[in-house]
């Protein structure tokens, strides 16, 4: 003690370290309330259903870029003051019209990567996420069907190849992707589709196994059902940006219900979506969705869409999140149903 009464480095060093360890639990506090105000939620997703205009076949393919990135600059502004986590566009969204293959060819050359630039600056000035969905000339001169998750500060946080271009893509020179990545965001996980993969299994199912928060789909046609059987089946919120107003862009939950569409006025949709959510079956579960409902009231909800026999259980709670729920009052989920369904049809005895 008398060592350290005469070394005031020593004792310095010690009032520091008493301080240090009483801020430890305030510390501690915080890194806790950040990390619940990180809890999965409300994502703000804004869908374009745009094309850029077609131009007259001897138009400068520099002229023509200037054009489409004054289009999209146009259409941002339309939902930017919503201000989005997400926007998604359009497959090939900066393909213009009016060009043959030769002069396509070209202008992506010239292209290179002045529009996805702009995209990244748009995402990295609004601190959002941008699906950018593009046609790829590669070094080699083969070509891929491509989206780019463009992260809020501008950087590329993944890329999703089209698995399944049309014959018509393939015999063009388009590379079928092989991966199916799901991108981890800020707000959830996230997977990718463009036009023609919605009608293959191959890649759904891989998307079942994964089981990300949201799909998002670029595409030039619609897909019909086939938008609500994936929503669906993969559990997961579901939006598509479709080239061209007439065609319905929208956003669905995992119910495959439609919570937000363009209309024949305006070419965009905006949704505040509550990713926080898991489906479960009726079967088994009635007493304790009502316990559960008891118990939070405002901050649950149970969606019925009806003639499904499953519900949509979201999170409102600041804190509690939907899989502290389902944990408190031991609600099957409706793949843990499924799957003890046929564990029960394939047991001895139970099959003729």
């Amino acid at each position: 003690m008398r060592n350290l009464k005469s070394n005031p480095m020593i004792l310095g060093r010690l009032f520091f370290l008493i301080i240090f360890l009483c801020l430890i639990p305030e510390f501690d506090n915080a890194v806790r309330a950040e990390n619940s105000s990180k809890k999965k939620g409300y994502v703000t997703i804004a869908t374009l259903g745009s094309s850029p205009a077609s131009v007259a076949g001897n138009t400068e393919p520099q002229q023509v870029v200037e054009r489409i990135i004054a289009h999209w600059k146009r259409q941002f502004t339309q939902v930017l003051p919503d201000r989005p986590d997400l926007i998604v566009v359009p497959e090939a969204c900066d393909r213009p019209g009016g060009f043959g293959a030769e002069k396509l060819l070209e202008y992506y050359k010239v292209r290179n990567d002045q529009v996805q630039e702009f995209f990244a600056r748009t995402a990295r000035e609004n601190k959002c996420y941008i699906v950018y969905s593009a046609y790829r000339i590669m070094p080699d001169g083969s070509r891929r069907n491509s989206s780019f998750l463009i992260d809020r500060k501008g950087n590329i946080a993944g890329i999703y190849n089209k698995n399944h271009p049309t014959i018509g893509e393939i015999e063009k020179g388009t590379l079928c992707g092989r991966d199916a990545p799901v991108f981890e965001c800020d707000f959830g996980r996230v997977a990718m589709a463009i036009c023609f993969d919605l009608n293959f299994d191959e890649l759904r199912l891989k998307y079942v196994k994964a089981k990300p928060d949201l799909i998002i789909f670029s595409s030039m046609y619609h897909g019909g059902l086939m938008q609500s059987y994936w929503a669906y089946s993969c559990r997961c919120h579901f939006v598509g940006a479709i080239a061209g107003r007439a065609t319905p862009s929208e956003i669905r939950n995992p119910l495959g219900q439609i919570i937000a569409s363009n209309t024949n006025y305006f070419n965009f949709a905006v949704a505040r979506v509550n990713l926080d959510c898991e489906l479960a079956h009726l079967d088994y579960n009635w007493e304790r969705l009502r316990k559960l409902k008891a118990k939070y009231g405002p901050k649950v909800t149970i969606s019925d869409p009806g003639c499904l026999g499953s519900v949509l259980i979201s999170s409102e709670h600041e804190t509690v999140g939907v899989d502290e729920m389902i944990e408190e009052f031991e609600i099957e989920l409706l793949d843990d149903y499924f799957t003890r369904a046929l564990e029960y049809r394939h047991k001895p005895g139970n099959m003729e």
